[in-house]
């Protein structure tokens, strides 16, 4: 099945597929050519879908999933995963007020905050990530993957499974994947979290990073990150992340502590997240 989802122009496919390439995780996501693949899963069915740049300000998505009844639920993932609906207008408008922030929106105005399709998932990304390196992250994710996903049958090369199911997750020894015990209690607790409360991580919530934050394990940083890119709360913004303060410190000649990144950060309320992810993405450019 073929769907063209549109957006509000400029989009920066360019930005979007390269940061979701840089953390694709083995046998669940490729970017190939641009397109970025992965395998999907909806009530214990399981499919792919394919998106890339289309034509008349749209995304060109490929779905491959048996149930079409919940097209409407796909649709809607893949809406804020893109994150197809911003209003860049307004967010641009209010950030342009600090200097920098006005540079970087002049060299990329159709920037946007990646999403994630599956909360859980983004959750084990963000525990994973804690105090190592992207590439070190996703390399054990792909361990978590292969060890406990559900085998995919797929036409799509590099798509051989679906990320686990939280009842796996739960009581699985996640540590003898090479992560110390203490995250491995962590990520089983939380998708214990999630059978226990199954709006734990839907977007849009009241109170979502409070709950959060109640979780073994779940700090500020890991509990802004999540709100970002899968609560959607635009102001969600990780302060002392170190390659915020590494973006500021390369654009700036500085590096700020992160009690002033925050004190600085309040101007950019409530559009924090986009503001963070205009810093990120300027480290990977390389400026």
């Amino acid at each position: 099945m073929r769907l063209s989802l549109e957006y509000q122009p400029p989009y920066d496919w360019a930005a979007m597929s390269g940061f979701l390439a840089a953390r694709a995780v083995v046998g669940m996501e490729t970017v190939v050519d641009g397109v970025y693949s992965r395998s999907i899963s909806l009530n214990g069915v399981h499919g792919t879908v394919s998106v890339g740049p289309g034509a008349a300000d749209a995304l060109e998505v490929t779905l491959d999933f048996p149930d079409s009844t919940v097209l409407p639920e796909i649709v809607a993932r893949l809406r804020r995963m893109f994150d197809l609906d911003a209003d860049l207008s307004l967010m641009q408008r209010h950030l342009a007020q600090d200097p920098l922030l006005a540079r970087l929106l002049a060299e990329r105005p159709g920037l946007r905050v990646p999403g994630a399709w599956d909360g859980l998932e983004l959750a084990f990304r963000a525990v994973l990530g804690q105090q190592i390196t992207v590439v070190a992250a996703i390399r054990l994710a792909g361990k978590l993957v292969a060890q406990y996903g559900v085998p995919l049958r797929s036409t799509l090369a590099g798509l051989t499974h679906v990320f686990p199911q939280p009842d796996v997750l739960a009581v699985a020894d996640l540590a003898a994947l090479g992560m110390p015990r203490s995250r491995g209690r962590t990520l089983s607790g939380v998708a214990q979290a999630l059978l226990d409360d199954p709006s734990l991580f839907e977007p849009n919530r009241d109170g979502g990073v409070a709950r959060l934050l109640a979780l073994h394990g779940i700090g500020d940083w890991t509990a802004q990150y999540i709100a970002l890119r899968q609560l959607r709360d635009m102001d969600g913004f990780p302060t002392g992340d170190v390659g915020l303060l590494r973006a500021l410190e390369v654009l700036e000649g500085r590096r700020p502590t992160a009690r002033e990144l925050a004190v600085r950060a309040e101007a950019w309320r409530p559009y924090r997240g986009y503001a963070a992810q205009l810093l990120w993405t300027s480290l990977s450019r390389g400026d």
